[in-house]
């Protein structure tokens, strides 16, 4: 027998509110407070404008959504790419069957329930799931509602969670081999330019190594590191999470002219994982005497290693507006690298730079809306009050938050493995802008020549353009930077300082790094398998442009949405697509399952969680040239069909709704 599945919140004991010490009670009766006196709670402040003085405020209960009750379900779930198979267990009070823990306690090994699924669907999974572990009053000798009760308690622990999807092959995938991988990204890194940092820094007892890619001058970042060791940390990091970031890392490093006629380093690095892993953690040390310090690197720059150790350097004051009125004074001391390397001899010439006129830097100042277009500040403006400038928590759209307007930019197109283009756009350079269209205010709108047009570079890497994406990110890129497309600000302003301008917004050290990749997804017919057998609907929605092909003013080509639902959820008329390739659309759907199959759980917590079973399925056939053919008829309309275990549903984005067009069992029914 097993107990209910929904449980009176034990964090609001079913009122959907908490009232809590404001946080004002953590700075004291003052104004101006240190953020290092923080632990201690203290009286209110007299003049909060959160709790009015009181010093505690009633917050709406985030853990059961102001529901008063929260789920005490959790549902276990494998899937099978290669077959289709799913096989699912659910976890609920009176059938958890604790075991034991050395140390004491008991524990249930959520771990072992994933690999017996695994084994039923016969498909290898990755992670470890760390196990549930029970109130320290649990007991097998209490009463059944009793122990029910604890239970409970501890599975509503993860109902931020509740529905947990493991996807798997049927082979498992082979072992990073941590010296490869290294050697991988020490070539990438030598083709790109670009610095490979290994990083080891002291968290408590311990070391944490993260790995990165960053651009020459960057200074020494405050992130998290996550990796226990030099090996995990490679293996847990693939070309794509090595340049993850490089963009906000980089926004303050020096812009430079790059030299591209010096002899380059060699193709493949012979590296010892574990020699370099020793030589990092001695780095941690002082040489002098012994003191342990925040942490060393290791940088791959040019051919060869680099090693530094990391220090404290001078303290940096921040004043932090807090919601209660207060001020909060913080004092953080940034790392520094003890030994710098000597700059690549790749480097040349600085980039020259004005100040953008949109922000101002170490503040929230930004443009006011009243200056859009170019106009001047308006004297009768609400926020500004004619000054052109009001405080806002958003970037600076003009520079986005590097406070400089870069007179060149250098674009490098890569295809992440071996081939690499480099360019250098400059401002002010005499080029041939064909006039090509006139936007509804009157801006007039060119064209320059091909080697200006990233999408004329994408086929000599061989890729399509729209396979053309920012490497930091993989946003796509802009439909004007892959057409060459440049919108003047007036008649005769110069149109290589717009393109760049547009090239190197945000941009680290004015480098725009382009990665020409086709995106690795499942086939489309794979993620319908498997919303068939995870009992879900799979929505696919395509709108063809092609006829706007040539026109600088509208985006063309086709557009993708791919997306998992629940099967009840509606098609809503403003979830339109916007990926540029379907392969870019089922990448990201694959990335964002454990998102996708949180928000199918039902919101009342009383509904159980479906626990869905499915055995091997055939995979339908090919879809997408169906859906070509379809969005073909329809073209500049978007269609969506909705795959489910009770067929298909093709609708149609008509306006402010979305009308059902055709119902069948299958695709192929629609062109009939």
């Amino acid at each position: 027998m097993t107990a209910a599945t929904s449980i009176v919140c034990p964090d609001c004991d079913g009122t959907t509110f908490t009232l809590l010490p404001c946080r004002c009670t953590s700075f004291g009766d003052r104004f101006l407070a240190d953020e290092e006196a923080t632990l201690v709670q203290r009286e209110a402040y007299r003049d909060c404008e959160q709790c009015r003085g009181t010093g505690s405020v009633a917050y709406p209960c985030h853990r059961c959504r102001r529901r008063g009750r929260r789920r005490a379900q959790l549902v276990l779930s494998v899937a099978n790419l290669d077959t289709g198979a799913v096989a699912s267990h659910s976890m609920v009070p009176g059938g958890l069957d604790p075991q034991p823990e050395p140390s004491g306690g008991w524990v249930v090994r959520l771990a072992d329930r994933v690999r017996e699924l695994a084994a039923v669907v016969g498909a290898a999974v990755t992670g470890d799931e760390p196990p549930l572990r029970l109130p320290a009053q649990w007991r097998p000798d209490l009463p059944a509602a009793r122990r029910h009760e604890l239970e409970a308690q501890a599975i509503v622990g993860l109902d931020h969670s509740p529905w947990r999807l493991f996807v798997g092959r049927s082979d498992a995938a082979p072992p990073v081999e941590p010296a490869a991988r290294l050697g991988r990204l020490c070539v990438l890194a030598d083709l790109l330019l670009l610095d490979l940092v290994i990083d080891a820094r002291r968290q408590g007892a311990g070391v944490d190594w993260d790995i990165r890619y960053e651009v020459p001058g960057s200074p020494v970042p405050k992130i998290w590191l996550g990796h226990v060791d030099l090996p995990a940390a490679l293996a847990g990091t693939d070309v794509a999470d090595a340049l993850a970031g490089l963009t906000e890392r980089g926004r303050s490093a020096p812009a430079r002219l790059l030299r591209l006629d010096g002899p380059r380093p060699p193709a493949v690095p012979a590296v010892d994982v574990d020699q370099l892993e020793r030589r990092i953690l001695a780095d941690c040390v002082d040489p002098k005497t012994g003191v342990e310090l925040p942490g060393a690197q290791a940088l791959w720059r040019d051919g060869r290693w680099w090693h530094t150790s990391l220090r404290g350097g001078e303290p940096v004051e921040h004043l932090v507006e807090q919601p209660t009125g207060q001020v909060v004074r913080r004092v953080r001391v940034p790392l520094r690298r003890g030994c710098p390397p000597p700059d690549p001899p790749w480097l040349g010439e600085p980039i020259a730079w004005r100040r953008c006129p949109d922000c101002v830097p170490g503040s929230r100042l930004r443009s006011c809306d009243c200056r859009l277009g170019g106009r001047p500040a308006d004297a009768d403006c609400v926020h500004c009050g004619g000054v052109g400038m009001r405080p806002s928590a958003l970037t600076c759209l003009t520079c986005c938050g590097t406070h400089r307007l870069y007179e060149a930019v250098l674009v490098t197109l890569t295809d992440l493995r071996h081939r690499v283009v480099h360019l250098a756009w400059q401002s002010g350079t005499p080029e041939e802008a064909t006039l090509v269209a006139t936007q509804p205010g009157g801006k007039p709108v060119v064209q320059l020549p091909d080697r200006y047009r990233l999408g004329s570079w994408a086929p000599i890497l061989g890729v399509r353009p729209e396979d053309l994406a920012e490497a930091d990110g993989g946003h796509e890129i802009d439909h004007d930077l892959r057409g060459g497309y440049v919108t003047l600000p007036w008649a005769g302003a110069d149109p290589m300082a717009a393109h760049v301008r547009a090239a190197g917004r945000g941009q680290p050290a004015a480098r725009l790094i382009v990665s020409a990749v086709r995106p690795d997804a499942p086939p489309l017919a794979e993620l319908i398998r498997l919303a068939l057998g995870l009992d879900l609907a799979l929505e696919v929605s395509v709108c063809d442009l092609r006829h706007h092909a040539g026109d600088p003013l509208r985006l063309d080509g086709l557009r993708w949405s791919v997306h998992l639902r629940n099967r009840d959820a509606p098609v809503h008329p403003d979830e339109l697509p916007y990926r540029p390739s379907v392969e870019a659309a089922l990448a990201w759907c694959r990335e964002c399952l454990d998102d996708t199959v949180a928000a199918a759980v039902p919101a009342d917590p009383a509904e159980p969680v479906p626990v869905p079973r499915s055995g091997p399925r055939d995979l339908v056939a090919d879809p997408v040239p169906v859906l070509l053919r379809l969005a073909a008829r329809h073209a500049g309309q978007t269609l969506t069909v909705r795959f489910t275990r009770a067929g298909c549903t093709l609708l149609r984005h008509d306006g402010d709704g979305v009308r059902v067009v055709a119902t069948a069992r299958d695709l192929d029914t629609f062109e009939r």
